[in-house]
């Protein structure tokens, strides 16, 4: 089984245009375009019913205090956590690649509609959900795919893994409003096979890719 896409290689940069924010030299940051990249996907496991489809960034600062602040930076030898950005069920095996833009195109301030999703998917809830719960303009359900989005003074650069699974189910066992740590629990027992696709992103422009 084999995760790929056209977008980016395997251990590459993701490129801006799959990014929820893009460098800026003068604010650090701006908002992107936002699309989720090309993929796709060959040699499933014989028995195969749908897919599930989840991206998270496995390095994510897990204290905030220092993220985006000026003369801060956050020491590489912070330890890190999750940060889920796609959470994606239901995804027909047979329904051919996700093009490039599918699945979200922009930002959309206070979160995409769901949990219904394109192809007859269902989306859960981004941790932007989380991030932005205290911001009076962005606040609200975060569905579907919203790309990188790294702290502009990080000392590292960030992993985006794309991890896709085969299911023996034709629907994931989540109901409602989901996240990503719902839908690992719910397909235990039910992944056939998995593969995984990682891109690498940085606002930061002291770190090198």
């Amino acid at each position: 089984m084999k995760l790929t896409s056209k977008s980016f290689a395997n251990g590459a940069r993701i490129p801006a245009e799959f990014a929820f924010c893009a460098p800026d030299p003068r604010t650090h940051a701006t908002l992107s375009k936002n699309r989720n990249p090309e993929l796709s996907w060959s040699g499933l496991p014989a028995g195969t019913k749908s897919l599930a489809l989840i991206l998270h960034d496995c390095d994510v600062p897990s204290k905030p205090d220092d993220v985006n602040q000026e003369g801060r930076t956050i020491s590489a030898k912070l330890p890190r956590v999750d940060f889920y950005h796609w959470v994606l069920v239901d995804l027909d095996p047979g329904s051919g690649p996700v093009q490039a833009g599918e699945f979200s195109g922009g930002v959309t301030a206070r979160g995409k509609k769901g949990p219904d999703g394109p192809r007859g998917t269902r989306q859960g809830v981004n941790d932007y959900t989380m991030w932005f719960a205290s911001d009076q303009d962005m606040s609200g359900d975060y569905f579907g795919y919203d790309g990188p989005c790294p702290p502009w003074n990080d000392e590292i650069p960030h992993h985006y893994v794309f991890t896709l699974y085969a299911l023996d189910a034709p629907k994931c066992g989540v109901s409602g409003t989901f996240k990503g740590p719902d839908v690992l629990a719910a397909i235990r027992g039910h992944v056939l096979g998995q593969a995984a696709l990682t891109g690498v992103y940085a606002l930061n422009p002291a770190v090198k890719l």
